[in-house]
């Protein structure tokens, strides 16, 4: 059996109001128990307690709807530029010079220079008489040295030379075909007569070059000059040998 005013299940029923006319409401449970004035209160306290839950709920939402919600302004971000500057490069001052001692101050000795002052007499050994001898200019003839002049030597004897160069032809050379070609220095003397021959440019062939010395001696030529002054001077000839 449970206990007044709950099931049997342990629950409590909810409390009934009954009506009489104009008589006192009863208030009676599901079992038609009349109820005391404590139960009356915990009906009455249980339905204060729910009013009050709904009005808590909706007073919470109308705050919500009404209280904005703040929001923080966008101050944007400041970006502090750095700007790098280039610093002149380092000077390195070189230390002070070293200090140079002055030098001492020479100290002057006093001489006494005695005014009477005796010379040894001195006698050469021998005394050269005269002086010694000037070189001797070089011949221009010994060696090559070329003079200038403005009018030059001329061969004035071509016939005679051509028929002394077909004489000294060598006659094994000449019957084989060969032929050749000598370039000589001749020095002519102030007259124009060769004092001597050397062979500047080779035939290649020894024969020839011998041949062609012993035509020189058979040349003659006219005088070099120089400011119309006859002068000796180094010529070059060329003597060809041919067939004909």
């Amino acid at each position: 059996m449970g206990g007044r005013g709950t099931t049997g299940r342990g629950e409590r029923r909810r409390p009934r109001y009954r009506a009489a006319g104009n008589r006192e409401v009863i208030l009676m449970d599901d079992t038609g128990i009349r109820l005391t004035a404590n139960d009356k209160f915990k009906g009455a306290s249980t339905n204060f307690t729910r009013v009050g839950l709904l009005v808590a709920v909706f007073l919470h939402l109308g705050l919500f709807v009404l209280v904005q919600p703040f929001e923080a302004a966008d101050m944007g971000s400041v970006a502090n530029e750095i700007e790098s500057i280039r610093l002149p490069p380092e000077v390195r001052i070189p230390p002070p010079p070293e200090v140079i001692p002055r030098p001492a101050t020479p100290r002057v000795a006093s001489v006494e220079i005695s005014p009477d002052i005796t010379i040894a007499p001195t006698t050469p050994d021998r005394v050269p008489r005269g002086l010694p001898p000037r070189p001797r200019a070089p011949d221009p003839s010994e060696r090559l040295i070329l003079v200038p002049y403005d009018t030059p030597p001329v061969l004035l004897n071509l016939g005679e030379v051509l028929q002394v160069l077909e004489r000294e032809y060598p006659p094994a050379l000449k019957d084989a075909g060969i032929e050749g070609r000598v370039e000589l220095w001749i020095y002519l003397s102030e007259e124009g007569r060769v004092e001597r021959s050397e062979i500047r440019t080779s035939s290649g062939n020894p024969l020839l070059d011998e041949a062609a010395g012993r035509v020189v001696p058979a040349m003659r030529f006219s005088p070099a000059k120089n400011r119309d002054r006859v002068t000796a001077v180094w010529v070059s000839q060329w003597v060809t040998f041919r067939v004909n």
